[in-house]
């Protein structure tokens, strides 16, 4: 199936507004039947999950210093929303391999 220029906007929408994009795609019919979309937006809905869970422990753990580390997830998600928009399968140490494994995209 060709990737058009909608699949990949919608892809890198995801990661930039990641997960209320990705929860939106997966709930349009047309949007989730596409392989692209979907594999990007599940990507990116488990990674924003994945993401504020370390962010968290970080802070916590470091009585707040370790705030630095929310802008630099939000270069990498925007990193990851530019090789989306270039029509480029993400691959997410970890996080791919896990979706592919739980049969997600």
């Amino acid at each position: 199936m060709e990737t058009t220029s909608d699949d990949k906007l919608w892809s890198a929408l995801s990661y930039v507004f990641a997960p209320l994009v990705g929860i939106i795609v997966l709930l349009m019919e047309e949007k989730k039947s596409r392989p692209f979309i979907k594999f990007h937006a599940v990507q990116s809905i488990v990674a924003s999950i994945a993401f504020w869970i370390v962010s968290t422990i970080l802070i916590t753990v470091t009585i707040g210093f370790g705030g630095f580390c929310v802008p630099v997830l939000w270069l990498i998600f925007l990193y990851w929303a530019y090789k989306a928009y270039q029509g480029e399968m993400v691959n997410i140490p970890l996080i791919t391999n896990f979706i592919k494994s739980q049969g997600w995209a």
